[in-house]
């Protein structure tokens, strides 16, 4: 995927080991959106997570999008290949929430897994996240959901 220019936002891939880009948008995650990413309180963010983060490969495919007018990322999404499935993630910055960023950025990503023959994501959601829930229900073309202790996990089956 080339960049995009979509209303206002561009997204476009994160180039491997970018870890000044995934570490201004933690920057940018409030303690509660931190929380909800991450599945508890998450005040710094380790190198090794972050180099893990920036990971850019054959089965890690990461978006990061950005708002016409400001320099920095405002959300990023992250897809984690193993066979026809991945695990996928997503983190808006508090600024920018409830703009249509995420929803976006799952467009976005669902249209790549799509292209690269990938027939289901994954995604475990902390607690009751309303927004990602929603997200992640028009992104799919089918859904299955399971919790596992605090943590909810989607099954999305994708069409070719």
């Amino acid at each position: 995927m080339h960049a995009r220019h979509i209303d206002g936002i561009t997204i476009r891939p994160l180039h491997h080991g970018d870890t000044t880009t995934v570490a201004t948008l933690f920057a940018r995650l409030g303690a509660r959106s931190r929380e909800q990413r991450f599945c508890g309180a998450k005040p710094r963010i380790a190198a090794h997570e972050l180099e893990a983060l920036a990971r850019v490969d054959g089965d890690h495919h990461v978006l990061v999008a950005f708002v016409d007018g400001d320099p920095t990322p405002a959300g990023m999404a992250r897809l984690v290949r193993s066979g026809r499935s991945a695990e996928i993630a997503f983190e808006v910055a508090d600024a920018h929430q409830g703009r249509g960023i995420g929803s976006l950025l799952a467009q976005e990503l669902a249209a790549d897994a799509r292209a690269a023959g990938i027939t289901e994501l994954v995604a475990t959601v902390c607690g009751d996240n309303q927004a990602i829930v929603s997200l992640l229900r028009r992104v799919a073309d089918s859904l299955h959901v399971s919790w596992q202790g605090r943590e909810r996990e989607f099954v999305l089956g994708l069409e070719g």
